[in-house]
């Protein structure tokens, strides 16, 4: 499990998969680690070498005083592909993993092969909800925010489902001990990212899953990349935020398809 320093943060990566094989770099959402993507990985290893990482301000990657920039956290991934000497890969980003991999295909298109952006948006509209959400983990730490959080990244019907609490509560525990400054750092990067022109400079194959039932990053979001990403395709899934959580065999065949 080595750690890449970044421009003075470090950054914990594991590498696993098929020796040689096309690297997959996996990227995970706002308020979680690179354990998000565990129910993938058999069958994502049986193809890939795949790079897992936590993002600055997550899990036991650094987590340096704010504010970050979605740049900054592109340069992060920059970063990861450089010691590892990977001049391209294949990306799948989840919300905030999918709007680093945008910055990435408009930014660094000649390290990207195929991009998946999942529940994710090129712009989120409504500062005041991320004041807000910045206000509050200041006030009374990262707990006060888990259980609505897990309301909207799950539906009801998963979150009622009998051995739900299984998949639920790790992720609890990764909201939970998210540091304070690197969630914040990253709501700042969000809510200061407009990425709703850039985008249309991709030119990756790229994948675009939804949630049917998301109401953070939405089927209209998803349909706006859509429209400016040329030739991308749309994979709607039955799930909310989290869909590989919540759906993650669905999940995972359409990022396969898509990878071929």
């Amino acid at each position: 499990m080595p750690t890449i320093d970044s421009n003075g943060c470090p950054i914990n990566v594991e590498v696993e998969g098929v020796e040689g094989g096309p690297v997959l770099m996996l990227s995970n959402s706002l308020g979680t680690d690179l354990h998000m993507w565990d129910k993938q990985m058999p069958a994502f290893t049986q193809t890939f070498r795949v790079v897992r990482y936590d993002r600055r301000g997550h899990g036991k990657s650094g987590a340096p005083k704010g504010p970050y920039s979605i740049e900054m956290l592109g340069h992060d991934a920059l970063a990861v592909m450089d010691a590892l000497k990977l001049a391209r890969v294949h990306w799948c980003g989840l919300s905030m993993g999918g709007m680093v991999g945008m910055w990435l295909g408009t930014n660094a298109p000649e390290r990207i092969d195929r991009l998946v952006l999942s529940n994710t948006a090129a712009e989120m509209r409504a500062p005041e909800i991320w004041n807000g959400r910045i206000a509050t983990v200041r006030k009374s730490g990262m707990d006060a925010i888990v259980e609505s959080t897990i309301e909207r990244w799950f539906t009801k019907a998963f979150r009622e489902r009998p051995g739900s609490q299984a998949d639920l509560d790790p992720v609890r525990d990764m909201i939970r001990t998210t540091p304070a400054e690197g969630y914040i750092g990253c709501c700042e990067a969000i809510r200061d990212m407009d990425q709703s022109e850039s985008i249309r400079k991709i030119t990756a194959p790229t994948l675009i899953i939804v949630g049917e039932h998301d109401p953070s990053t939405t089927v209209a979001s998803a349909k706006f990349i859509q429209e400016r990403i040329q030739g991308s395709k749309l994979a709607p899934l039955d799930a909310a935020h989290i869909s590989n959580i919540e759906q993650p065999q669905a999940y995972t065949e359409a990022v396969l398809k898509h990878l071929g």
